[in-house]
Parts: C-alpha cells; structure tokens; sequence
C-alpha cells in the first residue's frame, strides 16, 4: 500500500505578509464589497465630496435604500465616513469621506487600472475555459 505525504497548511501569516492575516481579511471583505467600493467612488466624485443620503442613492441606481443604509453604517462604523446631522425641518444629513476613507482611493485606482488593462484578457479566458466545458 502506498503511502503520500501529507502536506502541512501554509502560515496565513505568511500567505498575506502581515501578522493579523484576520484583520487583513475582514477588512479586504469589507472594503471589496461592490456596495462599499460604489459609495466610497460616488462620495469622492460628488460635489465637495459630502452627499445627501438622496444624492447617494440616484448616483447607485441599483441599490436598494436598505443596503444603502447597512453599506453607510458599516462605513461609518469602521472610520470610513462621517455622518452628519443638520438641525432642520425636515432632518438634513450628509455623508463625507474621513481621511481614512480617502486613502481607499489611490488603491482602488490601481485595480481599476489593472481591470481596465486586462479585462479583454480575462474575458478571453473566460470564453476559452467556457468552451471546454462544452
């Protein structure tokens, strides 16, 4: 009977490079999320950067004003944005990017520009491993 060897589990500390591989990715998860990255572009693209709760939801047509409401609290929660509430009639409030949320930008640019450089590429990919699977 032939034996294998069994292989051990890779460090995740070493997989990632950072000694909190679980910080790493909780906050890859959150910030990956396609609500989060949408809101974090629209906050930073709307006028003087801070946007009405309506302003938000018009720029995301499809986001419902439930997962715009959790996204902008979670953001909130994790320092990325601030909420602002305007004594008036009715209630104004107003999101804007803390610094934080603005340091988000620069590396999401950077997979913007990776996507638009390969996405034929991947597509291509794609269509060929779809046709095997024919």
């Amino acid at each position: 009977m032939k034996t294998t060897a069994k292989t051990r589990p890779l460090d995740p500390v070493l997989i990632c490079g950072h000694d909190n591989p679980l910080a790493i990715r909780e906050l890859l998860t959150k910030v990956g999320d396609k609500w989060t990255i949408f809101l974090i572009l629209a906050l930073a693209k709307i006028h003087k950067g801070r946007a009405r709760f309506s302003e938000l939801e018009q720029s995301i047509p499809t986001i419902s004003q439930r997962m715009l409401t959790v996204t902008l609290r979670n953001l909130e929660r994790d320092g990325l944005v601030t909420r602002e509430v305007f004594p008036e009639v009715p209630p104004r409030v107003e999101y804007e990017l803390t610094n934080l949320g603005k340091s988000l930008l620069r590396p999401m640019e950077g997979l913007f520009d990776w996507v638009s450089g390969n996405w034929a590429a991947v597509k291509k990919s794609q269509s060929r491993f779809d046709a095997k699977k024919l």
